[in-house]
Parts: C-alpha cells; sequence; structure tokens
C-alpha cells in the first residue's frame, strides 16, 4: 500500500511521480505524493512541486529535518474542490497524522493548487485551528476537596 493511503503499492502510485515516470493528474494526487514525499524524505520533489513564485522561503533543511525526525501515520483527505484534469486551480482539505518523540500530532490544513502548463503546484496552505475542548461545570481548585470522593485535597489526589 502507498504512504499516501492508496490501495496500490508504492511504486505504483507516488512513485512513478517522484520518479518523474508522471505528473499528478490532480491537485488531490499532487497533494498525495507531496505527503509521500515527506514519508520517503524526498525534499527535491517538495520544493519541485511548490509553485516557482513561492520557493524563494522554501526551507530545504527544515523540511528534510522534519521529515526524517518524524513518524508518518497516514493521510485523511477531508474535501476537495475542482482540482481536477480539466481545471487550473484547486483546493485540498487534508489531515496528515504523524508523530515525533512519540507524541502524535496532526497538520490540519486547507491548501491551494494551480495547474500551469499540465503540471500542478501546491502554492499555499491555510492551518486549520485545532478546536479547543470546552469544560463543563465549575473548575475545581487545586486546594478544594476532589471530585471523585476520597476526601484528598484536589492537587494529591486526581490532580
Amino acid at each position: 500500500m502507498c504512504h499516501c493511503g492508496s490501495e496500490l503499492e508504492y511504486d505504483q502510485c507516488c512513485g512513478l511521480y517522484h520518479s518523474k515516470q508522471q505528473k499528478p493528474p490532480t491537485a488531490e494526487a499532487l497533494m498525495r505524493s507531496r505527503y509521500s514525499a515527506f514519508v520517503v524524505n524526498d525534499v527535491d520533489y517538495l520544493e519541485q512541486t511548490l509553485h516557482p513564485n513561492e520557493r524563494h522561503d522554501f526551507d530545504r533543511e527544515g523540511s528534510a529535518k522534519w521529515a526524517e525526525m518524524s513518524e508518518w501515520l497516514g493521510l485523511e483527505v477531508i474535501a476537495t474542490e475542482a482540482g481536477l484534469q480539466s481545471d487550473t486551480v484547486g483546493v485540498v482539505e487534508y489531515i496528515a497524522r504523524f508523530s515525533t518523540n512519540d507524541k502524535p500530532l496532526a497538520h490540519h490544513e486547507i491548501g491551494q493548487f494551480v495547474q500551469e502548463d499540465g503540471q500542478w503546484f501546491y502554492v499555499e496552505g491555510q492551518m486549520v485551528a485545532q478546536q479547543s475542548v470546552r469544560r463543563e461545570g465549575k473548575k475545581v481548585g487545586r486546594n478544594e476537596p476532589c471530585p471523585c470522593g476520597s476526601g484528598k485535597k484536589y492537587k494529591k489526589c486526581c490532580g
């Protein structure tokens, strides 16, 4: 199975794009191949598929370090808008899951893509903010009795 989540093997999926045997036909295919490029640490591919107007601030060293230090856990495509072979622009919302230092993390982004002369490019992405969990009820103070009923102070029990 390919790193991007396809049922195809890597060599028959994203590997074809990384080796320049084929070009990704859609914005989603490009985004999936870029995720796979992080998994296999193909920084050249990441730079080549970044729109030329955006390459001036590409951090090769930082990208390579992130790719190398992360354990890539999977890709989830949330939504796509346009981005087909006949389109010139596309939008892909996705979540790339990974862990660093055994801490699970997620990169949730809405990516913008353009197609020029038959080649899809990544232009930019907007991070989707993590929704915080709202606490229901009153906050328990450190020196108050623990709500579990142990009779101990919260800070010495469940806190």
